[in-house]
């Protein structure tokens, strides 16, 4: 079945011609009214171009919000502008961060979008790394007007800011690219003169001038051996004394060795020189290293720039009712904040008033608003849509989800699969074997041929260089954390990437999984002949009062009835319910066994509360399927996975919902104990994943092989689940399996190629059929093929 696609955006349009604008004399369909508006714009402004030369798709657009809610008006405070803005007098510069750039047209609209506003000096937009640097006359035009424009197209822009680790990083680049362009340009002239001298063989050169193309060659060749190849002597001595070999050893050996022998033959007018190999061996292991740590960079750009997403000022309400606009970063505790509609929330609160919907797709991925009333959490980095909010700020700075995601995906990608593990052992017996054979080489050939033993020796210490060994894992994974940032996927312990690809069984509890976990109250029933001792309201308050200290879904469907009463004494009992005392009488609230009654099975999920002459009243409460359960269950058993659900609920509750998903195998009435006793004897048959809410379910999420909990931001600094599934969506967990399964994939990959380039082009080294120079392209371009595979990752569409 075809569907009619956006002109703009290519998603699927679901309205007709509802929207729709007319492009070269066509009206094209659209979404929605926000790509509607933003293609009238383009239109409007003579960019038709911009259709005609663009290779991807635009980025679907939010519905637009007036004008007056869009202006920006906060970048033009001195005070905000300190930060980001660069002042030259009658001009002022800035670098802009811009979303939705999806191709190379993408930044030729932008240019001439902004290029057409008064005021403008110039425009350049790099469709690489999403950044734009412009510089304006703020005499005839604000910077909240530059990006009203952008915005009015349809991307999202905010000054680009540095953080601290981004300021070192480009330091230490800086002074990288000094040592690989200090290294480039004495190779290019030592190779001149290696010309010489090789030519030399052939037409008879004479003594004076080879020995002063010699004495050239090491002048040159001597800032590359003594600065830019610093790294690679740090790195050696600081394994050396820690006892173990890393690949760095043979690379200095080999560089020092080269030199101070084409030094000493230089000196005695003897022997071979080696100037033009050092030379071209440093600069093309530097400039391997340079493209592994951009690819890096390039990799771990998403996670390291939430913060950025955090607005810089807050609508701070004062104690008479009035708005004051401050840089975010002076919040406090208990500041109450205004969050207009299309605003950013500055802090983590509480919605204090008002009723809208928050986009949390910088948190979870998921585009579709959240709805949000007074006492809901709302985080910082999120949009407010529709209306007006204040909000209470409970934390700030680290304290803030924003924060503590970071440092969770920091931890994600500084976890090393086993195989990393594997491999980096591998490489350092690697390196060790390497440098046997290699003195085992030069004993050889010196026996038999003493001139070539040197050259053919370096040429094993070059080309065998496991440089591409050990960057085969930390890359790709890398890249496979920046993808599960994109997704909303948060691991926090190391394997997750190997056991997921290994996972055939997955067990579901059902609250808070396979549901969404907001019980409701749906029914209150008196027991009969206790009317007059008890009203409904009674009973929902001491049920309140009872609940009032649990975590549990089921308390919460009780928590709007809380603070009237007070209970004391309180008992729990996991499973089953609570006890406790309230005006000094006993009372229960759990399920039937646990109050002392006999119930006919039901599909119903109820509730009981019982005093010390029996019960007193009973609860219906109801829990919503989440929407993409059942896709999720489809999903699972396509790729042969056994499922099974694992509830303390009541058999016929439960059953009834695993008839809606799909799910044969049915545990009810489980303690937590029994449903870790499950697990584990399901795991003597399968690789086990448990489903729960992170909290109540402990012993089981810790005894399964691989445990998810969905993240509730609250909850997440002390859920200890391996992986987290940030937002409502089940089907995140399908898609995460697929990415580990690419991952492992390409980890193989490169692992193969990697000890598969180094068993080919070591015997060829050994009976010298390598040069050096040859050997270290060869290696260089072995390392270079690791990294640009593990990129791959960063281009699946999810």
């Amino acid at each position: 079945m075809t569907h009619t696609v956006c002109f703009h955006c290519g998603e699927p349009v679901t309205t007709g011609m509802q929207f729709s604008t007319v492009i070269d004399g066509q009206a094209q369909p659209m979404c929605c009214l926000g790509c509607q508006a933003v293609a009238q714009a383009i239109m409007d402004a003579g960019l038709t171009n911009y259709y005609k030369f663009r290779s991807e798709p635009g980025s679907r657009q939010n519905a637009l919000v007036p004008d007056e809610l869009k202006t920006f008006s906060a970048y033009d405070l001195p005070e905000v502008q300190q930060d980001f803005v660069h002042d030259q007098g009658n001009q002022t510069s800035v670098s802009l961060s811009i979303d939705g750039i999806t191709c190379a047209a993408c930044a030729w609209l932008i240019e001439h979008k902004v290029k057409q506003l008064p005021g403008i000096d110039s425009v350049q937009v790099n469709s690489t790394t999403q950044r734009a640097l412009i510089s304006w006359r703020p005499a005839d035009i604000k910077l909240s007007e530059i990006l009203n424009q952008i915005g009015r197209i349809g991307y999202q822009a905010a000054p680009y800011q540095l953080d601290d680790q981004e300021v070192q990083s480009k330091k230490n680049s800086r002074k990288f690219l000094l040592r690989l362009g200090l290294a480039g340009f004495a190779t290019m002239q030592v190779m001149m003169f290696a010309l010489a001298l090789y030519a030399g063989y052939f037409t008879g050169l004479e003594v004076e001038y080879r020995d002063y193309f010699r004495w050239v060659s090491m002048m040159f060749a001597a800032p590359v051996v003594f600065y830019s190849a610093q790294p690679f002597y740090f790195s050696a001595l600081r394994a050396l004394l820690a006892g173990r070999l890393n690949m760095d050893v043979s690379v200095s050996i080999a560089i020092c060795g080269a030199y101070i022998a084409s030094c000493i033959a230089t000196i005695q007018g003897t022997g071979e020189v080696y100037f033009e190999s050092v030379s071209m061996f440093t600069f093309f292991l530097l400039l391997g290293r340079y493209f592994e740590q951009a690819a890096r960079q390039k990799a771990s750009v998403s996670s390291s720039n939430l913060h950025k997403l955090v607005p810089l000022t807050a609508q701070r309400i004062v104690d008479d009712g009035s708005n004051e606009e401050i840089p975010a970063k002076r919040l406090q505790i208990d500041d109450l904040v205004l969050v207009r509609p299309g605003e950013v929330i500055p802090a983590d609160g509480s919605v204090e008033h008002g009723h809208s919907a928050v986009n949390e797709a910088m948190l979870t991925g998921e585009q579709m608003p959240q709805s949000k009333q007074p006492g809901d959490q709302v985080y910082a980095g999120t949009i407010n849509q529709d209306q007006p909010l204040k909000v209470r700020v409970n934390a700030i700075g680290q304290d803030q989800l924003v924060a503590e995601i970071i440092r969770l995906q920091e931890l994600a990608s500084n976890n090393k699969p086993a195989v990393a593990m594997t491999a980096d052992k591998l490489s350092r017996y690697f390196t060790g074997t390497i440098l046997s054979i290699a003195a085992i080489t030069y004993l050889v050939w010196h026996q038999f041929s003493p001139e070539d033993a040197f050259w053919v020796t370096l040429s094993v210490l070059v080309a065998t260089c496991p440089c591409a060994l050990a960057l085969a894992t930390p890359t790709a994974v890398t890249c496979a954390t920046a993808l599960f940032t994109r997704l909303g996927v948060i691991t926090r312990k190391a394997g997750v990437f190997e056991k997921l690809p290994q996972i055939d069984a997955v067990v579901f509890d059902k609250t808070g999984t396979l549901t969404c976990g907001n019980l409701t109250l749906l029914e209150t029933s008196i027991t009969k002949g206790r009317e007059a001792e008890y009203s409904e309201l009674q009973v929902q308050q001491l049920a309140a009062a009872l609940e009032a200290g649990s975590l549990h879904p089921i308390a919460l469907a009780f928590s709007p009835y809380g603070g009237a009463l007070a209970a004391e004494d309180v008992h729990h009992q996991v499973a089953r319910g609570i006890s406790g005392k309230i005006n000094g009488r006993d009372f229960k609230i759990g399920n039937a066994e646990f109050v002392g009654i006999e119930l006919a099975p039901s599909e119903q999920q109820q509730v009981f509360l019982a005093d010390e002459q029996g019960l007193v009243a009973s609860f219906i409460l109801q829990d919503r399927l989440r929407e993409d359960a059942k896709d999720t269950v489809d999903a699972l058993k396509a790729n042969n996975i056994r499922l099974a659900i694992a509830s303390g609920d009541t058999r016929p509750h439960v059953e009834s919902l695993a008839r809606q998903v799909g799910i044969a195998e049915v545990h009810a009435d489980m303690s937590p104990a029994a449903k870790l006793d499950y697990v584990r004897r399901l795991q003597q048959q399968h690789k086990v994943a448990m489903f729960g809410d992170g909290i109540n379910d402990a012993p089981v999420l810790a005894g399964a092989d691989l445990s998810i909990a969905m993240g509730s931001g609250t909850a997440l600094a002390k859920n200890s689940a391996d992986l987290i599934l940030l937002g409502d969506h089940l089907w995140r967990f399908t898609q995460a399996i697929a990415v580990a399964r690419k991952a492992n994939r390409i980890i193989r990959q490169n692992l193969a190629w990697a000890l598969g380039y180094n068993l080919l082009i070591l015997p060829l080294a050994v009976t010298g059929h390598v040069a050096p120079y040859i050997a270290a392209i060869g290696m260089s371009a072995s390392s270079l093929i690791v990294v640009s595979n593990s990129l791959r990752l960063l281009r699946v569409r999810l």
